[in-house]
Parts: structure tokens; C-alpha cells; sequence
């Protein structure tokens, strides 16, 4: 057998030298969406951003299913947002839905920054009420859930009429620091999460997992479905 690697405790000072240095090696410096960090930055806009090492791998995930139709919950600047367009084919585009109107007009001039103006869709409102209004003509190929937690049974039954069978929904913050397995802690986000657990078990329209990570952004994860 293996030897058994010396286990030591940890921090995010520990996860975040981590990310910086396999970035260094894998993730390009980017003008572009440095600019995009810093515009959100001096308009007020909060740190709750997927990491540098989430956004590639949301944008490799498009590349490598072939992803040409994307839904995305909860636009904030659009950071995530031009990672997934990132990946997507000449004739792909994305439709984004964000609550405010001031997170819905940064987001449009990163995307102006970025050259994705023209393939980026953003619908402002309540994610629940514009949810409920999309009948697109053709299924969203995936669609990534990162908005308000409580309404995670929402929005993921919505991504489940919204998206072709064998399509991927992705959704995130579902760790909080493994609170939601804590089950003497309580809050309205990680009650989210939980209920969105107990929704899915038992589902089957979706197969699903968890999956854990550390970083930059601390320590969380994202569960995994596809559409059966």
C-alpha cells in the first residue's frame, strides 16, 4: 500500500498560496479580466466572484461538453459569466438573470470590455419570476445556479424544465465551510442548501454529487447534476 500522507492542519492562508501558485503555472496573466475584477471592485460590487481556478474550470467544462446554450443564475459583475462565454463556440450564447439593476449594468459593461456584448443576454428581476418566464425555443445546454441560497428548490427545479436531457446544472456555494453538515448550525443560506438536498434526493430526473473544494474563496463546493 501507499504510504499515508502526513495530514497537518490547514487555512485559507495555506488554500489560497495553493491556487496562486498552480495558477502560475496553468492560468495565463489576463488584462481583461483583471480589468473586470477592478471595475467591480470601484463600483461597489461584493467579493463573492467564482475563484480564477473555478471560472477555468467552469470554462473548460463548456469546452469539453460542447455547451453552446448557457443559462446562468445570478450574474453579479459577470466574471463567471465571461468565463463560461469563454468556452463557448462562435454561435453560443449565454442568458443571465440578476436582481439588481446596478450588478446588471456593470456586468454589461464587463462584457462590452470583454467582446462578449453581443452573445451575452442579461434579464434583470427577481431569478424565480424571470425564471418562470423563459419557454426558449431550443434547451440550455447548462445552466450554473450562483445566486440567492433559500431559493436553490426554485431555481433548480426551473434548470431541470430549462435544460436538455443529459444537460448539466451546476450549483454553487452548498459547503459553507461544511455548515450544512452542521447540523446544530442554522441559517437561511445553509437551510437553502439543505432543502435543495432533500429535493434532489430521490430525484429522478437528475443523477448528482458534491463536490468539496478549498481556495482563494475558502472553503465550499458545488453540487454536480445531469439531467437524465
Amino acid at each position: 500500500m501507499p504510504p499515508r500522507q502526513h495530514q497537518v492542519p490547514s487555512s485559507i492562508d495555506d488554500w489560497k498560496r495553493s491556487d496562486d501558485y498552480h495558477n502560475s503555472f496553468l492560468i495565463p496573466k489576463d488584462d481583461v479580466l483583471n480589468a473586470v475584477v477592478e471595475n467591480n471592485k470601484e463600483q461597489g460590487l461584493p467579493d463573492i466572484a467564482v475563484s480564477t481556478a473555478q471560472g477555468k474550470l467552469l470554462n473548460l467544462l463548456v469546452r469539453s461538453t460542447g455547451a453552446k446554450r448557457i443559462l446562468e443564475v445570478g450574474t453579479l459583475g459577470g466574471y463567471s459569466t465571461i468565463w463560461l462565454a469563454r468556452g463557448l463556440p462562435a454561435d453560443g450564447n449565454i442568458v443571465t438573470l440578476e436582481l439588481s439593476a446596478h450588478h446588471a449594468k456593470v456586468a454589461r459593461e464587463n462584457f462590452a470590455t470583454a467582446g462578449f456584448a453581443s452573445q451575452i443576454e442579461v434579464i434583470e428581476g427577481p431569478g424565480a419570476e424571470s425564471l418562470a418566464k423563459l419557454h426558449p425555443e431550443h434547451a440550455f445546454d447548462l445552466v450554473f445556479i450562483d445566486a440567492d441560497k433559500p431559493s436553490n428548490v426554485t431555481y433548480f427545479t426551473e434548470a431541470k424544465r430549462l435544460v436538455r436531457p443529459g444537460g448539466i446544472i451546476i450549483v454553487d456555494n452548498v459547503v459553507r465551510y461544511g455548515r450544512v453538515a452542521d447540523l446544530e448550525y442554522s441559517d437561511a443560506n445553509v437551510e437553502g442548501v439543505r432543502k435543495l438536498l432533500l429535493a434532489i434526493k430521490g430525484d429522478q430526473d437528475v443523477e448528482a454529487t458534491t463536490i468539496g473544494t478549498v481556495g482563494e474563496k475558502g472553503y465550499d463546493g458545488f453540487i454536480y447534476a445531469v439531467r437524465n
